[in-house]
């Protein structure tokens, strides 16, 4: 099963029924090396290259029941490259 959330395809998808947690993942989650946490307290992993790998939402079917159907949006955390922002103010 694919999951696909915003230009995100996770190809390795697993939920905990008790903890209420859904784990998300591009290709081996091993590959993790770099992590931050969304507003909403989800927890979003990278790669060495600072491509997203991973994403982990917390309280998942809490978040199903109150949106009723309706568009779930997720914000996740902006990273910036020093090298480009070195260059912006150069």
């Amino acid at each position: 099963m694919n999951v696909q959330i915003g230009p995100y395809t996770f190809d390795r998808v697993r939920y905990d029924h008790d903890a209420d947690v859904l784990y998300l993942a591009k290709g081996d989650p091993a590959r993790a090396v770099d992590f931050d946490e969304t507003p909403d307290g989800h927890a979003v992993s990278y790669d060495a290259n600072g491509d997203l790998v991973g994403l982990t939402l917390i309280d998942v079917r809490r978040l199903l029941d109150e949106t009723q159907g309706e568009e779930l949006r997720l914000e996740l955390p902006a990273k910036a490259s020093h090298a480009e922002l070195e260059l912006a103010v150069a």
